[in-house]
């Protein structure tokens, strides 16, 4: 893997690397990841850094592990989506999650306005 970030990433970052990877086809079905010794070196991280990213990608149904041999990328079967559909379907639903958060934030903020507006006015009942 030619990647190198600056500061060491956290394992949500690398789970995050592969699943874009893996959605453009840079690891095919049945492909393997780089081992998480070498990569853990490689990015300046701990081991188990590597393994827990590697285990939400497993929990995402993108890899499996094969002890003592490494981690793969599914390749499904008959039917099932790929293991790159399935990461492109998650790289969507992320954008739309940070879409709707940022919908909601803006809402916030809105609510909020109005509601200090409202406080500052004498109320028009009276």
């Amino acid at each position: 893997m030619d990647w190198k970030p600056e500061k060491p990433p956290t394992a949500k970052e690398i789970a995050a690397k592969f699943r874009d990877s893996i959605a453009r086809g840079v690891y095919p079905p049945g492909g393997q990841l780089p081992g998480a010794k070498g990569l853990a070196k490689h990015l300046g991280v701990g081991l188990m850094t590597v393994q827990s990213a590697y285990k939400q990608l497993a929990e995402d149904g993108l890899v499996f592990g094969r002890q003592g041999s490494g981690t793969y990328v599914l390749d499904p079967k008959k039917g099932d989506p790929t293991a790159q559909q399935t990461a492109l379907g998650l790289r969507e639903l992320q954008d739309q999650l940070t879409h709707v958060t940022s919908q909601l934030s803006e809402l916030h903020d809105r609510i909020e306005r109005l509601e200090a507006e409202r406080s500052r006015r004498p109320d028009e009942n009276q």
